[in-house]
């Protein structure tokens, strides 16, 4: 077959099973990829230079189409109530006729790792059906110096062919979408859906799975650190603000998603960041909007100007998941190494749209715990189909998704680590208030930016604290440079009895939803369960 590009020698596209391709291109650079992309119909450009495309009928990740082959390696590790299973034999034949599929085709393939850590990394060989996907998860993953590249000996294998169609029958799946993961062999199988971000969760998935064993806490999380070395860890589901907070052009990025945490501190498992763009603007987030603008970064379902081919990234017609994909260089405070030392503040971010969450609060290790294992968050009306009003989310640690593992086993690590390195911890909301979603307004985010500096920059400790009655986490009174009021969600309601019952609910479905939990925890983190108290007027 047809090959281009700088590779090992020794390692082929043969030795993983593929045969009779038409051609395959190792390791290609942005502009043949560009070239590539634009000649095959995947892409278009648009103003300032960026890599335009449609991912199709997914705009998003599926999750219920995800499976774990269940073997000896499996069998008493993985969380089955949380992962689908997969049996060997239709795994092998998924294999096989993936294999056949790409018969006559040309693949791009990527060597790549997984992870800034050189002791806890994987060597990620990813084969690719489309120009684009090679150069997103190009930009997603770690680069080795292209001098590196002939002695690379790939440990993972990634295969993701969009036009592939599983057979349920045949295969074992839900449709005629799959993801299919074989921990022990280390092969990730993607077919049927053209959403990039498929195949950089299989490596998070893959790692989360390995990394628990090793003492290495894997992190859904965003990662800064300042001059002093101070880092912060920022947990959080989509759309709460994990990427754009993180994004401080006073303090150096780590990472904008994906983590490890282990002796040495904190490490990036990426190369780049996957920012959502819905509503993007310079004013409020300059250093992501910049991305935008530059060659090389992919623009995935953003809405453009037919002439001008400008982005509007105010419209969600193709959908509210409307991302931007780009190497982490981009970002001019970007740290070099992707490592940092050992945290000293984690902040937990939930988007709460039922107005009743404050601003800010300070969590004990034992209350740290119990939102971990919760990972609340909150949609709003409209973005997605059937939700007409604020609906919670419980997403265990914060990715539930991609947790191959108990929650328990990722909870008591965070656990151990926080108190072995005295780490502070924070819970805050970018959600509502003022009201529920429809009624009030999202909070501030110059107010959030300002709580966040006063915790990360310790003067927020020497605040003085009450008791929330509905959670017991510790609330500042007053913070300078932040209006008052805004710390007390109560009183920028209208109607405090209409807040009561709004929180006695919320209250009510933390405890309902942590019952799963409650056999895995200790007496102290059932203790820092939420329990409704009405408030005085």
């Amino acid at each position: 077959m047809k090959e281009k590009g700088v590779r090992n020698p020794a390692i082929g596209a043969e030795e993983t099973g593929l045969k009779g391709l038409a051609g395959i291109s190792f390791n290609l650079s942005e502009p043949a990829l560009y070239e590539y992309a634009i000649r095959r119909g995947e892409a278009s450009i648009a103003d300032g230079g960026a890599l335009l495309v449609d991912t199709g009928i997914h705009t998003g990740r599926s999750p219920r189409d995800k499976f774990v082959v269940r073997d000896a390696t499996t069998e008493e590790a993985v969380w089955w109530d949380n992962n689908a299973a997969m049996e060997r034999e239709h795994f092998d034949t998924l294999h096989a006729d993936m294999l056949k599929h790409a018969e006559g085709m040309e693949l791009f393939a990527q060597d790549l790792y997984g992870g800034a850590d050189e002791n806890e990394r994987i060597a990620v060989r990813v084969f690719t059906e489309f120009a684009w996907h090679s150069l997103f998860i190009r930009n997603l993953l770690i680069r080795p110096e292209r001098a590196a590249l002939e002695s690379f000996v790939p440990e993972m294998t990634i295969i993701d062919l969009p036009s592939f169609k599983a057979d349920p029958a045949r295969h074992g799946t839900r449709g005629e979408t799959v993801i299919a993961c074989d921990f022990s062999r280390k092969i990730v199988l993607i077919g049927g859906t053209s959403y990039a971000g498929e195949m950089k969760k299989s490596v998070f998935t893959f790692l989360n799975f390995a990394l628990p064993g090793r003492g290495v806490m894997p992190m859904h999380c965003s990662a800064n650190v300042n001059d002093a070395g101070e880092t912060a860890v920022f947990f959080g589901l989509s759309g709460t603000g994990k990427t754009t907070l993180s994004a401080d052009a006073s303090r150096t990025l780590i990472g904008d998603d994906e983590h490890g945490w282990g002796k040495d501190g904190v490490f990036n498992f990426e190369g780049g960041c996957y920012a959502k763009t819905i509503r993007l603007s310079e004013e409020a987030e300059p250093e992501i909007y910049s991305t935008t603008q530059r060659f090389g970064t992919v623009l995935e379902n953003v809405v453009v100007d037919d002439e001008t081919r400008t982005p509007d990234f105010d419209d969600g017609s193709k959908t509210e998941n409307t991302r931007c994909a780009y190497p982490i260089h981009f970002i001019s405070n970007a740290s070099d190494t992707g490592r940092a030392p050992q945290p000293k503040n984690i902040i937990m971010l939930t988007a709460d749209a039922f107005g009743v969450m404050p601003p800010i609060a300070r969590l004990t290790p034992a209350q740290a715990m119990y939102h971990f294992l919760s990972g609340y968050t909150a949609k709003v009306a409209g973005t997605e189909k059937g939700v007409t009003e604020p609906q919670a989310t419980f997403s265990t640690c914060f990715g539930a998704p991609f947790m191959p593992r108990h929650p328990s086993e990722y909870g008591n690590l965070l656990r151990d680590l926080i108190a072995e390195h005295g780490v502070d911890c924070w819970l805050v909301n970018t959600g509502w208030t003022g009201g529920a979603f429809g009624t009030g307004h999202r909070m501030p985010i110059k107010a959030t930016r300002a709580l966040l500096t006063s915790a990360l920059d310790g003067s927020l400790n020497e605040a003085a604290f009450r008791t929330d009655p509905n959670f017991g986490f510790a609330v500042p009174i007053s913070v300078p440079g932040v209006d008052g009021a805004i710390l007390d969600p109560r009183s920028t309601w209208a109607d405090k009895a209409a807040y009561d019952r709004q929180a006695a609910r919320l209250v009510d479905m933390f405890v309902k939803n942590f019952a799963i939990f409650e056999a895995h925890v200790d007496a102290s983190v059932l203790d820092a369960a939420p329990g409704f108290k009405a408030a005085a007027e």
